[in-house]
């Protein structure tokens, strides 16, 4: 304001406004929690922030029109609960496969652009080809998943059992590269269980997994990756490298709501002033 116009604004008024901003968001912010309940597939996420120079958590839940911030000091079960979206929700969660989200009753489906990258890295640090055949896979069912999106038909589900059927002679092929280890009598002596390399650990999460990965190929609705919920944690990524920590818990909350109702108003292709002016008025778009 003060390079365009020549007025300064004082750090009280800013202050003032983002209080106003944020009284006047929390109908927007129950919209937003009701229209991602209700949504067939919905992305999450978390990222690492700082608070009072603290880690804490920011957890996000968001689909294409509608996103959701919520800070936390924990990462996992008690965060989760706390935002209050996976105990009620019943469509399919997108997300990189962090353990605590399969803890709750709805469907999952993993990120494949994660599980892309790591059989890449199989296949050039350990020359496995199962993971080389298994990555060729996953990118013929996206380009095949992407083109009945395009044109607007439904899966052939012959097409999918037949995509299945590879999919598990692979695993086998799999199997046979990562043979069991000869245990001496010197390991049978000691405890707990013996160390895996990568690549099986990798190939034991596409057996025990397989319908997690899978899911986007037998519902348009859900996607290959979990990419919206990573573009949406980006922006605090970019805060927290600029401005560092937030001197107050309130000012991170305060942050989080504006920041999502933001986020909402240009993914609905609306003008964010106009929105930001509309919230300061106490008459929110979106809400």
């Amino acid at each position: 304001m003060e390079d365009f116009y020549g007025i300064r604004i004082s750090p009280a008024t800013i202050k003032r406004a983002e209080n106003e901003c944020f009284q006047n968001l929390e109908p927007f912010e129950e919209a937003a929690m009701k229209h991602l309940l209700a949504s067939p597939s919905a992305h999450c996420d978390e990222t690492g922030m700082r608070v009072l120079g603290k880690k804490w958590w920011l957890h996000v839940v968001s689909n294409s029109r509608w996103t959701y911030y919520f800070p936390h000091p924990k990462r996992g079960r008690e965060a989760i609960d706390a935002l209050g979206f996976l105990p009620k929700y019943n469509g399919v969660a997108v997300h990189d496969g962090y353990l605590s989200y399969n803890k709750y009753g709805c469907e999952h489906a993993l990120c494949n652009a994660h599980l892309k990258r790591e059989l890449t890295g199989i296949e050039e640090n350990f020359k496995q080809q199962w993971a080389k055949k298994i990555n060729e896979l996953l990118s013929e069912m996206k380009k095949y998943t992407d083109e009945c999106k395009e044109i607007e038909i439904p899966i052939d589900l012959e097409k999918v059992r037949e995509f299945e059927e590879i999919y598990e002679a692979i695993i086998q092929e799999g199997i046979e590269e990562n043979p069991p280890p000869d245990i001496t009598k010197d390991q049978v002596k000691k405890r707990g269980k013996t160390a895996q390399t990568k690549a099986k650990n990798l190939l034991d999460r596409f057996m025990l997994y397989k319908e997690q990965i899978l899911r986007f190929l037998n519902d348009l609705r859900v996607a290959f990756d979990n990419n919206q919920a990573e573009r949406d944690i980006r922006m605090m990524k970019l805060q927290q490298k600029i401005s560092g920590t937030f001197r107050s818990i309130e000012g991170a909350v305060a942050f989080c709501r504006i920041r999502a109702y933001i986020s909402s108003i240009r993914k609905n292709g609306l003008n964010a002033m106009d929105a930001i002016i509309a919230a300061l008025n106490g008459a929110p778009l979106l809400s």
